[in-house]
């Protein structure tokens, strides 16, 4: 079921209204039977606008919504008056949609806050009647405009989550059960690898009402840069974290390899991850006494600051809030 539920990215086919024609009209009154051009003007194509919805966390609602058809607009018709136009389809989607054109590949509307919209296609314009040709020269045009076609074509949707620190590991580090403890949020929590195969946002209480987003992700494994395992369906949804929490748990046959590994990983997906804050958590450390902590933390990188905890014994928790609470001020002020 969580498998199916969780849709990060789709394709449809979308294409936008064409405007309507403009008209071509000569009014004709009891006492004038040539009283002048009054064509109207056609009506707009229908625009396809994406919607920022908070309340949506997935794209599954789109799931069978193959084909976007926004409505044409009507043609224009006598005595000046335009024709109505098209209906606009709103899209509502989640938070950190991204939407991009199959064919050129480029990403083209970002939705990230509630209520947003963007106008994704464009409706055609309606054509000009052809009482907008007459000239002194020219008092009874017979000419007036067709309306401008719609755009059309194939389109992707992808979702990246958006969440304040994202939580990095190899499947089964204990990234689910540490979600469970510091959140209300019930992941799948098992003793096997891939456990979690979506994110799973949950929401932080720090102090004075404060709060940030933590999302568990799906365990990296070496060679996900190159599409292995969940491969880049997971790396994605990390690009929006301020800061990446680290989780090696204490029972990893080497600590220092096991951080080299997901820091390569996420290098090789996309440079620009490094520039992002880090924090070491290592988890199930009730194991540990004193002497073996002080030995793992000598293998631990210097310059990223690290944290020995216990989900089940909420060792350490504490003192990770402080820690990732201080490093998203120092990210936003700087």
């Amino acid at each position: 079921m969580e498998k199916t539920n969780f849709i990060d990215y789709i394709r449809i086919f979308c294409r936008s209204g064409h405007g309507g024609a403009g008209s071509k009209h000569f009014l004709r009154t009891k006492f004038n039977a040539m009283a002048g051009p009054d064509g109207g003007d056609g009506g707009r194509g229908g625009h396809i606008i994406l919607r920022g919805n908070k309340n949506l966390w997935t794209l599954l609602h789109l799931r069978y919504y193959k084909n976007v058809l926004a409505e044409n607009g009507e043609a224009g018709s006598g005595t000046n008056c335009t024709g109505r136009s098209g209906k606009d389809i709103y899209i509502d989607v989640p938070l950190g949609t991204i939407a991009k054109d199959e064919e050129s590949g480029l990403q083209e509307v970002e939705i990230l806050e509630d209520g947003q919209e963007v106008i994704w296609m464009y409706g055609g314009r309606g054509g000009l009647g052809n009482s907008n040709f007459a000239t002194p020269t020219n008092q009874a045009p017979e000419h007036a405009q067709p309306g401008e076609p719609g755009t059309e074509g194939y389109k992707y949707l992808e979702l990246k989550v958006l969440a304040d620190v994202g939580l990095v590991g190899f499947p089964n580090a204990g990234k689910s059960t540490l979600l469970s403890v510091m959140t209300a949020a019930k992941p799948k929590i098992a003793d096997y690898a891939f456990t979690t195969l979506t994110p799973q946002l949950g929401m932080v209480e720090y102090r004075d009402g404060k709060s940030f987003c933590i999302a568990d992700l799906p365990g990296i494994i070496e060679g996900a840069a190159e599409g292995k395992g969940l491969g880049h369906r997971f790396l994605r949804h990390i690009e929006r974290n301020s800061i990446l929490l680290f989780l090696i748990p204490a029972d990893s046959a080497d600590h220092k390899k096991e951080f080299d590994i997901l820091h390569k990983e996420l290098e090789e997906y996309n440079p620009e991850m490094l520039q992002k804050d880090f924090v070491i958590a290592v988890s199930k450390s009730d194991m540990l006494d004193d002497e073996l902590k002080e030995a793992i933390a000598k293998d631990l990188p210097t310059n990223v600051p690290h944290v020995f905890i216990s989900s089940v014994t909420q060792q350490g928790l504490r003192e990770l809030k402080d820690m990732l609470w201080a490093s998203l001020n120092e990210s936003q002020q700087s």
